[in-house]
């Protein structure tokens, strides 16, 4: 009897699940949608198409990619790797979906005018370049105030699953295995983890609700964003917060057994790639871990290469193209680190490097 109660309440949490992520891919979908009307195509009227590089998209494998991605996610819970997502637990209200919606579709509209005028360095100002390196004072994706206000914090998380039509948590989800087993063997009370740019905290929020035994460490430039970070993990102990440079932490060597960075590397130029990699070594406790979640480069997927070359060209990501081109082992092979591991996961690649 045990068995059977067992797998139907497995298949009653798996259609849980789907239920779940089909209304998450239709809401972003529709936002996503409305967004790319309002932002128009990708060469404006009257201006000469770009000169592609690459071949057409592969949309079949596209599909079977997006798909694959949501069947990885639920083995992975289904196998204890790490539980049923906070979001699909506790879904937001009504109210606040509403608010969330309204707030992208307004901002749409901004961040439209301001992709045609070219708009992307509102946020440099003789202040701002006292406090923060010149590459980081942008509009990345053409956002309203770059990484500086809590407005740009807040609507964050909505605009990244937009713009992944609600992939981009299933995406960032595909690290935590490589925690699971960083972690494996070791006292989880003992460990410690510094995840580098932070932002709004979503992926920390994963990490401590399936060890919330686990210190971690917050670090990000954005005193805005730590903020929101602040306040997505505020229900859990052993959380501290850093506002500090990737590049320049200023902890003490040897200060951790595991390093994440999520999304972070695409938007540094190529010269604090290496910096923020050194200082990553030099954080790592000996057989420490570093999971780099990023986007996927050039020739990983090469139906999908088309979709990287055109991505920095809708969207202000000056260092985006370079990343894609990076050779991760002689990047991180540089300061010291060794790739044990590598998955695929839609448009993200999680590779896992140790320290010796």
């Amino acid at each position: 009897m045990a068995p059977f109660i067992s797998m139907i309440a497995n298949g009653t949490k798996c259609a849980a699940y789907a239920g779940a992520q089909a209304a998450r891919v239709l809401w972003y979908t529709g936002h996503y949608a409305a967004g790319r009307r309002v932002m128009g195509p990708l060469t404006p009227p009257g201006e000469a198409p770009y000169a592609e590089e690459f071949g057409p998209l592969d949309r079949t494998r596209l599909k079977d990619a997006f798909r694959g991605l949501f069947k990885t996610d639920w083995k992975n819970i289904e196998q204890g790797i790490y539980k049923m997502p906070l979001d699909m637990r506790r879904p937001p209200s009504l109210l606040t979906l509403w608010r969330r919606s309204r707030d992208y579709l307004r901002d749409a509209e901004k961040v439209a005018r301001r992709k045609h005028a070219r708009g992307h360095s509102e946020v440099l100002t003789e202040k701002t370049r006292e406090d923060y390196p010149r590459y980081y004072l942008q509009n990345f994706h053409y956002q309203s105030d770059g990484w500086m206000s809590a407005a740009s914090a807040e609507r964050y998380d909505m605009q990244v699953e937009t713009l992944f039509t609600g992939a981009a948590g299933a995406m960032r989800r595909q690290a935590l295995p490589a925690i699971h087993s960083a972690l494996d063997g070791k006292d989880i009370g003992a460990a410690s983890l510094l995840d580098l740019g932070c932002g709004a905290g979503g992926f920390l929020a994963d990490v401590k609700d399936n060890w919330p035994q686990l210190s971690v460490t917050a670090l990000d430039l954005s005193p805005a964003y730590l903020g929101k970070a602040r306040t997505t993990l505020g229900r859990w102990k052993d959380v501290a917060f850093a506002q500090k440079k990737a590049e320049e932490t200023g902890f003490a060597d040897a200060s951790f057994n595991i390093v994440t960075a999520v999304y972070l590397f695409h938007e540094l130029p190529p010269k604090a790639r290496i910096a923020v990699a050194a200082e990553i070594a030099r954080l790592l406790k000996p057989g420490g871990t570093l999971v780099l979640a990023d986007t996927i480069q050039y020739g990983d997927e090469p139906g999908f290469d088309i979709l990287l070359e055109n991505f920095p060209r809708g969207f202000h990501e000056p260092y985006y193209d370079s990343y894609c081109r990076v050779d991760l082992d002689e990047l991180f092979g540089g300061a010291g680190l060794e790739r044990t591991d590598e998955t695929l996961a839609f448009l993200t690649k999680v590779t896992s490097f140790r320290k010796a």
